[in-house]
């Protein structure tokens, strides 16, 4: 007679290792029972400034408006390319040309 021989097969565990996270468990609890404190209107006190409102500015003074205008319309406009009586003033020739250096210079 036969002895039977074991049957040998290569198997693979295929059961998922659920370990659990004991950190993450308490994070999760503690950020589902995590209540914020309630707002109140005093809570700004002393970290914001009050708003007040800046003094008006000074109303500037009417005489003093209306000489500064007589002063401006008095003023006689600067034309350019014009002298200061009206006539047209000859313009001068700031550019002036160079002399050509000889031709011997010039090849060399």
């Amino acid at each position: 007679m036969r002895q039977q021989s074991p049957l040998l097969r290569r198997t693979f565990i295929a059961t998922p290792q659920v370990q659990a996270d004991i950190v993450q468990d308490l994070y999760l609890r503690e950020l589902k029972s995590y209540r914020s404190p309630a707002v109140k209107p005093s809570d700004s006190k002393g970290h914001v400034q009050e708003f007040t409102l800046p003094k008006a500015p000074p109303s500037p003074e009417e005489a003093d408006i209306a000489s500064e205008l007589k002063a401006y319309e008095s003023q006689v406009p600067e034309i350019e390319g014009q002298a200061e009586g009206g006539a047209s003033k000859v313009e001068e020739d700031w550019f002036v040309e160079e002399a050509e250096e000889d031709e011997t210079h010039a090849k060399h």
